[in-house]
């Protein structure tokens, strides 16, 4: 009787063991299932973006709505394992798995993206356009355009800093710092200009002066065609002594980018950038200037044209004058246009 009991309770505890195991296999193949298999639910990829400080939290969070449930779940298991991510811009494809994701995340390995510079006004506002993309904030990148000691390590001052800001398109990770950018940006400045510096000291400007009247031409008009025309004004301005008796350069100064009318009051203003009242080039440029804006004034249209205004047509397109009588004919044409409009 008490061999049959013995016998009862090893098949009652191999029954239960087996049980056991089979729970256990179970569970691993449910959670295996849930990590292994993609989690996405899109049929695009998708992005997880962590800044410094971030946690498995913000993950699941930004998760919430493109991946799905039970394979959150497991992605969550696993941040059990560890809890530990790195800075950066992970992608998620519709083929990665949980396990996938939480590896490149855990092992900071960031796929780059495309940051393409924006034409801007000032840097104050690529400041604003750096912290939307990238992981260091707005208020970080702006410290750092207007400490001189910083841009001094880059051969510019916070004037002149635009000139390494023309617009392309950069490969860069999400966590690149200001100083990673800032040298990427250099060396590709001095590639930019290895065919072209000695055109610029032939026509006797730096490639920073360049930049500068460069951005003021970009200002005038988005007709490439037109540029070299413009450029070539400016120019014969310079040459002749005259001011260069810019616009958008007061617009600059005013720092009111939506002017549309620039009035006497205005052209009074106090600013070293204003060209009505201070003599040849401002301090830097007023935005960032584009190739094509440096590319028209280096290959400048010779004439005699020492004033323009923008056709009463609103084409953006300008009529070009030798003389002052001329000009202010034009002018008169253009001011009567914008009174018609009721533009002040």
């Amino acid at each position: 009787m008490e061999e049959n009991k013995k016998g009862l309770n090893r098949k009652r505890v191999l029954l239960l063991l087996l049980c056991g195991i089979g729970l256990v296999a179970v569970f691993v193949a449910t959670a295996a299932f849930f990590v292994l298999t993609p989690i996405s639910k899109q049929k695009t990829d998708v992005y997880v973006l962590l800044k410094p400080g971030d946690g498995n939290e913000v993950v699941c969070k930004q998760l919430e709505t493109t991946a799905k449930p039970c394979r959150l779940a497991g992605l969550r298991l696993l941040q059990i394992l560890s809890e530990k991510v790195r800075p950066g811009r992970y992608e998620m494809t519709p083929s990665t798995t949980a396990f996938g994701l939480w590896r490149a995340m855990r092992n900071g390995r960031q796929v780059p993206l495309r940051l393409t510079l924006p034409s801007v006004w000032d840097m104050k506002q690529m400041a604003g356009r750096l912290g939307e993309r990238l992981a260091a904030d707005s208020v970080q990148w702006a410290a750092c355009f207007s400490d001189t000691a910083f841009c001094r390590r880059y051969g510019v001052t916070p004037a002149t800093l635009p000139c390494l800001f023309i617009p392309e398109t950069y490969e860069v990770y999400y966590t690149v710092s200001p100083e990673e950018l800032m040298k990427k940006l250099r060396e590709h400045y001095d590639l930019f200009w290895e065919k072209r510096r000695v055109q610029a000291e032939t026509m006797g400007f730096s490639p920073e002066e360049i930049c500068t009247l460069a951005s003021i031409v970009d200002k005038e008009t988005a007709n490439s065609a037109e540029k070299p025309k413009i450029a070539g004004m400016y120019l014969n301005r310079l040459r002749s002594g005259m001011k260069l008796q810019a616009d958008p350069t007061v617009k600059f100064g005013l720092g009111d980018y939506a002017l549309r009318r620039i009035l006497h009051e205005h052209l009074m203003s106090e600013s070293a950038y204003n060209t009505y009242k201070t003599e040849g080039l401002p301090p830097g440029p007023i935005g960032m200037p584009t190739q094509d804006g440096i590319d028209a004034v280096l290959a400048d249209m010779k004439h005699d044209y020492l004033y323009m205004c923008a056709n009463a047509d609103f084409s953006g397109t300008h009529s070009f004058a030798s003389s002052y009588a001329g000009h202010l004919r034009n002018a008169a044409r253009y001011a009567k246009a914008l009174d018609k409009r009721g533009i002040k």
